[in-house]
């Protein structure tokens, strides 16, 4: 029976009061830098806890905000930090909640997805995780009744990726977005060194100069990148932080980034 995904990290990455959230949410949207990008086609997004990184999730979410009235569904893909995936792991779910209420999952493009070989329901893949949790409620303050289809990635999993991304591209009213973090766990000068290059490497569209080591999503980061060159695209930088920036110290640091992806 088709079921709701309860919320896993909800008082913990981001706040559990209806009212809190809210405010944080649109207070990170509000605080960003204007957007140099228009008619985005994907986003990249960072998925930690929001003292640390919301400030550049409010970023992506601003970019993509002036084209609310026709997002219809999101394409969300993050990497899977708890339970081992092989190849693209979907959820049996008909909805994600979280303290906003109720996210839905789009049937008709769940199946475009399915249809990739390498895509398979894996529930317990998505009980605890974190990186498309936190996405959700940016998605519920910019885009009001916008679908989602939940997607977690295995290491390898680039082509798998890449054929779901492929699948959905030019499904009207559907925006992928790719959440990940950049380096983990570096000095804050070694961090940006680190993620000065990834980024690089994203506006470059050059996905094999990116490790696995300097991006937890960096399949799905690299599957993007691949496809959007095949496709004459270009990326641009929305916002490159890390949480020495943000709200930590300076001694161990996570990388944060926004990308956005247009037509050429």
């Amino acid at each position: 029976m088709p079921h709701v995904r309860q919320p896993a990290v909800a008082g913990s990455f981001y706040p559990a009061d209806p009212v809190v959230l809210a405010r944080a949410v649109d207070g990170y949207i509000a605080g960003a830098k204007p957007c140099p990008c228009t008619s985005l086609r994907a986003l990249v997004m960072p998925h930690a806890g929001y003292l640390y990184s919301g400030p550049v999730a409010g970023s992506a979410i601003r970019c993509l905000a002036p084209q609310a009235g026709s997002v219809r569904t999101v394409v969300l893909i993050g990497p899977a930090h708890r339970v081992w995936v092989a190849g693209v792991a979907a959820s049996s779910a008909s909805a994600f909640r979280t303290p906003l209420g109720d996210v839905s999952i789009d049937p008709g493009v769940t199946a475009s997805c399915m249809g990739v070989p390498g895509v398979a329901i894996v529930d317990a893949a998505h009980a605890r995780e974190h990186c498309l949790e936190v996405e959700l409620p940016f998605l519920q303050r910019a885009f009001p009744g916008c679908a989602v289809v939940p997607l977690l990635c295995g290491r390898g999993s680039d082509d798998v990726v890449e054929a779901v991304l492929e699948a959905v591209w030019d499904a009207p009213g559907v925006i992928p977005v790719v959440s990940t973090d950049l380096s983990h766990y570096e000095p804050y000068a070694a961090a940006q060194r680190l993620d000065a290059q990834t980024a690089a490497a994203v506006l470059a569209l050059e996905p094999e100069r990116i490790a696995d080591e300097h991006a937890c999503g960096a399949p799905a980061l690299r599957a993007l990148c691949r496809l959007a060159k095949r496709r004459g695209g270009i990326a641009s930088a929305l916002d490159l932080r890390n949480s020495g920036d943000t709200a930590g110290g300076r001694s161990e640091v996570v990388g944060y980034a926004a990308f956005g992806f247009s037509d050429g």
